[in-house]
């Protein structure tokens, strides 16, 4: 059977509501990403014009990769364990929605608003180095592979992360131990942009391309696992 596009906006929508009404939202897109900009917005402040060379060797801005690995997954983590929280699981089941529809549909009110933060965070941070940094700070801290870089894997990581929220929010009855679960499982992803950051692991085309068709192939398994998790007969079971 084909994809309905008005059942998808229809979970889409109703997605957006039950998520603004969530604690997790707050959380995953203010305090989440306040987190991972503290430290960058320090070094701007603290490094002055004569330090400005060192940072040409360094790539502050992979750091913020953390922020699309992990906002998505606190905010995945409530598309099913909120459903049987609510009590609301067994009838959006009885519906006539399949569930690549389902999946689809939450996947994508994970996917817009982890999108917009991402890439909002990433704006923001690159003015506030232009306007507050101290002179040849700027131009050592935004270089443009790294711009590139931000661009390329913010949709790919918050692709690997709804899933990695989703899955997980299919096999849990508790919204706090589900959301803790997502955050942990994403970590090692916040590991390897952070040492990729930190000069640990060298930012050369080799790593980049690698770290992109990995993220492709998880993406790709992503969405097929977490729709085979949402299976009718095994949710409803597990719910009771």
């Amino acid at each position: 059977m084909s994809i309905s596009k008005r059942r998808v906006e229809a979970i889409l929508h109703k997605e957006v509501h039950d998520l603004r009404r969530s604690g997790n939202v707050v959380y995953a897109m203010v305090v989440l990403p306040l987190v991972f900009l503290i430290q960058p917005v320090i070094q701007v402040f603290t490094i002055p014009s004569s330090g400005s060379s060192t940072l040409h060797h360094e790539h502050t801005l992979v750091y913020m990769l953390a922020i699309p690995a992990l906002v998505p997954a606190a905010l995945a983590a409530y598309s099913i364990v909120g459903e049987r929280v609510q009590g609301t699981l067994e009838p959006l089941l009885s519906t006539p929605v399949q569930e690549r529809e389902l999946v689809l549909g939450k996947a994508l009110a994970v996917f817009l608003p982890s999108i917009a933060v991402a890439y909002a965070v990433f704006a923001f941070f690159i003015a506030v180095v232009e306007l507050f940094a101290a002179p040849g700070v700027a131009s050592g801290l935004v270089q443009a592979p790294d711009v590139v870089a931000q661009i390329v894997f913010t949709p790919l990581l918050v692709t690997w992360s709804i899933w990695v929220g989703m899955a997980i929010s299919a096999r849990s009855s508790d919204l706090r131990t589900a959301g803790q679960v997502s955050i942990l499982v994403s970590l090692p992803t916040v590991a390897i942009t952070s040492l990729i950051a930190f000069n640990v692991i060298p930012a050369n085309l080799r790593v980049t391309l690698g770290f992109g068709i990995g993220l492709l192939v998880l993406d790709r398994l992503g969405w097929r696992a977490a729709t085979s998790f949402f299976n009718r007969e095994r949710l409803i079971t597990t719910t009771k």
